[in-house]
């Protein structure tokens, strides 16, 4: 544990000293390891370490928050007053603290500090090796490698103690491949809440060569074409714009400023019936899993579309304090020197039945995203703009030539309501989440859809 039980209760005590209805305190050590492996070189090598502690003070709806950056007794004790100077009203108690049981277990079977530092560039070395392996189109290439062990503890006024120790490991490829004057990029990663055993089950030289085969694959891509289509999603690739077109508008604290196209739609029909969206933190060691949430609260399975009904959102303490409803395990923070936020974990569109090979036959004509880039959503009107780094025309039923400088317009409400067809290849990947300033790690996915109706920007000229 990484303070005494009984200091972490004094603290609670001190933080309520003047007042306030609720507090908490949030301890944190973490480790990591980042490698970076540039065009054959290792130019960055870095480890870093990063220990401390906040206080949290509730008292209604005003909130103090002060961290600190030792978890000595009397830097603690400092921020607790610190951060219950502001409260008047109120005077909780602090509960005797209890260990609170986490959902779920992420077990690691090989520590990422047990792997020498040259044995993880050599997964780099293996990786650029079979990226300019692919072809003597590949003219550079970036292969990164990281590592984070953070332990964390929560502890609050109602009596809760909860401890979690999170491991991810995580590597990506990007490179560039150039023929004929046309440039075009390749990106691969792999990460999982889990140690170096993720590469039992994911080849470095595989992501390398992954990577490349999607920047040589559309060096032979033309210009898309522009207009409205049916758009086949890939699975797992088109989760990513469920995440941003939908799941940030399911945050509470959207809900709660009424900055959500989902304001006033719970229990109403909000997406195809084939739709099912799940967010869940406590899905054995997938990327954005944890025991616990970063409040103490154990992560669970949340259903937020179920068959096309809105069925929930997704709630941290002060959100659904603030609604009358129960924390859903979705209080999230970058570090001890963030306040948690309500944030998506896992999230996913569940799998269908339909065969794969019958959504691309029954489309005569059609896009075919298979890799989505970044993209641009206004959670208040669910509108949305995504790049795709990976697209092809699908003719009469077959995927054919592939197409460069395509963008997805549409809206989130409108996408849902249009999904009609739902694959049985369901898939997950892995990202980090930005928002209010904060990084989180985060999974999306979905099986093969295919969305009957959405705008294709394109760049053909004529």
């Amino acid at each position: 544990m990484l303070i005494e039980e009984q200091l972490a209760h004094d603290v609670l005590e001190e933080a309520l000293t003047r007042g306030g209805d609720f507090a908490d305190l949030y301890v944190e050590r973490r480790k990591t390891v980042a490698l970076n492996l540039e065009d054959g070189r290792l130019e960055r090598s870095s480890t870093g370490f990063d220990l401390g502690a906040s206080v949290r003070v509730f008292s209604g709806r005003n909130i103090s928050f002060v961290s600190t950056d030792s978890i000595d007794e009397g830097s603690l004790r400092e921020a607790a007053r610190l951060a219950g100077e502001g409260s008047s009203d109120g005077g909780a108690s602090v509960r005797r603290l209890e260990a609170v049981r986490g959902s779920s277990r992420h077990p690691v079977e090989e520590p990422p500090a047990q792997t020498p530092a040259a044995d993880k560039a050599g997964l780099l070395a293996a990786a650029d090796d079979a990226a300019r392996a692919a072809g003597p189109e590949i003219v550079q290439a970036s292969c990164n490698y990281s590592d984070v062990v953070s332990e964390v503890l929560v502890a609050n006024s109602e009596g809760v103690l909860a401890a979690d120790e999170r491991t991810r490991v995580r590597m990506s490829v990007q490179v560039v491949g150039a023929r004929g004057g046309i440039t075009q990029t390749g990106f691969e990663s792999v990460g999982a809440h889990r140690g170096m055993e993720l590469f039992a089950r994911n080849q470095a030289a595989d992501i390398g060569e992954a990577a490349a085969r999607k920047a040589i694959t559309m060096l032979d891509s033309r210009p898309a074409p522009s207009g409205k289509m049916p758009v086949v999603l890939h699975r797992g690739f088109g989760g990513v714009l469920f995440h941003e077109a939908c799941g940030h508008g399911l945050e509470a604290d959207a809900i709660e400023k009424g900055a959500s196209v989902f304001r006033d739609k719970l229990g109403h029909k909000v997406a195809s019936g084939l739709v099912t969206l799940i967010d869940d933190g406590s899905v054995p060691n997938a990327w954005g899993s944890g025991a616990v949430d970063d409040e103490g609260v154990p992560t669970r399975r949340n259903v937020l579309i179920d068959a096309g009904e809105l069925t929930g959102f997704l709630y941290d303490r002060l959100r659904a304090r603030n609604a009358g409803a129960q924390p859903t395990g979705n209080g999230r923070r970058q570090s001890y020197r963030h306040t948690p936020i309500p944030r998506m974990t896992n999230t996913f569109i569940t799998g269908g039945d339909a065969p794969v090979d019958e959504i691309f036959a029954a489309t005569d004509r059609g896009f075919f995203a298979k890799t989505l880039a970044g993209g641009q959503v206004d959670p208040a009107t669910g509108d949305f703009v995504f790049g795709v780094s990976e697209g092809y025309l699908i003719e009469k039923g077959r995927v054919t030539t592939p197409l460069r400088g395509a963008t997805l317009i549409g809206n989130g409400l409108v996408a849902l309501n249009n999904i009609d067809l739902v694959a049985d290849d369901f898939e997950m990947h892995i990202g980090v989440c930005g928002k209010d300033g904060q990084g989180v790690p985060v999974g999306s996915g979905q099986p093969t859809l295919r969305i009957l109706d959405l705008t294709i920007g394109g760049t053909e000229v004529g």
